[in-house]
């Protein structure tokens, strides 16, 4: 009977001791970035993205523009 219960309490102190603190740490660690929002960088790049998808909205919007004008019946090709 001791023996079953060294080999279910060992394990367990394990546990306790080396797997629970970095669990503990990596999940409140990960809590508080998300907590925090975008970095600077995140930011930047994310404006960077929304500025080139207007861009190109401009253009693909000034293309259909072109191609009405030239081939009115391109839309119906598609």
């Amino acid at each position: 009977m001791e023996d079953i219960v060294g080999i279910i309490i060992a394990p367990i102190i394990i546990f306790m001791i080396f797997v629970a603190p970095i669990w503990l740490i990596l999940h409140y660690r990960s809590k508080k970035q998300m907590n925090q929002g975008l970095s600077q960088d995140e930011y930047a790049t994310l404006q960077e993205l929304a500025d080139r998808a207007e861009k190109m909205a401009d253009r693909i919007h000034t293309l259909e523009s072109i191609l009405d004008a030239e081939a009115p019946q391109w839309r119906s090709k598609v």
